[in-house]
């Protein structure tokens, strides 16, 4: 609720002060990191008004092209038709790094699954698995859990985990990462997935293998920067080259030492992993 207000408070300012708010929208997963680097950076530069909002990968890419935003957050690379329709209206799109992630599976805490390989994982979300007993649980139904589909992490997931393969038919589909965490405690059977940052104790995160079950690694920071991890992915800021005399001061405080003590502070993983 604070920095709610805070975010609030400062676009007040900045338009009865006759400042142009810097809007930054899009990835969900992003949402607490932007919203802390917003804070900080106006605390350093008070003439400086940035507000952050979500929605999603995919809807902050479409204010991008809109030209509504004026960044793009977006826990996925930009699609090539996304990439296109920007070209066709005469702009050029830059592309910034600012954190990585590391994707959690989890699951109800009551869960006595305590690992899945990614093989076993695809089966899960692509319909092929449907109760626990066939993976080492209780004879309980599965109850998969994905993000909606304008979301970056969504789109993630079925690249990485589900190698390309669609997910099963009715899967539940979640607004928001909030709504996943709080649908998986509540459901014994269920199973979603959520960036690192949102991780508690209302949900229990899998350790994963990637390697035919030979070895299973938690997701952490430590194991996504010692590389063993294997569901890590950047986290990215889109922006449009004409505007750059206008963002480039926040992406730069983004990428500042301070910026990435941020990105520490949050639960993301550094650049200089």
């Amino acid at each position: 609720m604070m920095r709610k207000t805070i975010v609030t408070s400062m676009l007040l300012l900045g338009v009865l002060s006759g400042v142009q708010a810097q809007k930054i929208k899009g990835s969900d997963t992003m949402l607490p990191l932007s919203q802390k680097e917003a804070e900080n950076y106006m605390k350093r530069d008070p003439s400086q008004t940035v507000v952050v909002t979500g929605g999603g990968s995919g809807v902050g890419i479409a204010a991008l092209i809109e030209g509504t935003a004026d960044i793009a957050q977006s826990s996925r690379k930009i699609k090539f038709d996304e990439r296109q329709k920007l070209q066709e209206s005469g702009k050029t799109v830059r592309e910034v790094v600012a954190a990585y992630d590391v994707l959690a599976v989890v699951v109800h805490p009551d869960n006595r699954v305590r690992q899945l390989t990614r093989e076993q994982l695809e089966g899960i979300f692509t319909g092929k698995i449907r109760n626990w007993k066939e993976v080492g649980g209780d004879d309980l139904q599965i109850i998969p859990y994905a993000r909606e589909t304008s979301s970056g992490t969504y789109e993630f997931f079925r690249e990485r985990v589900l190698k390309n393969k669609n997910y099963r038919n009715g899967i539940m589909s979640m607004p928001a990462t909030g709504a996943m965490i709080q649908s998986v405690s509540q459901t014994r059977g269920a199973v979603g997935y959520v960036g690192l940052a949102y991780l508690n104790r209302e949900v229990k995160a899998i350790h994963v293998s990637y390697d035919g079950g030979k070895t299973f690694v938690e997701p952490s920071a430590k194991t996504a920067k010692d590389g063993t991890y294997p569901i890590v992915r950047p986290l990215l800021y889109y922006y449009v080259t004409a505007s750059e005399s206008r963002v480039k001061p926040f992406i730069d405080y983004v990428l500042s030492d301070e910026g990435q003590k941020n990105v520490s502070d949050i639960g993301f993983i550094t650049l200089k992993r």
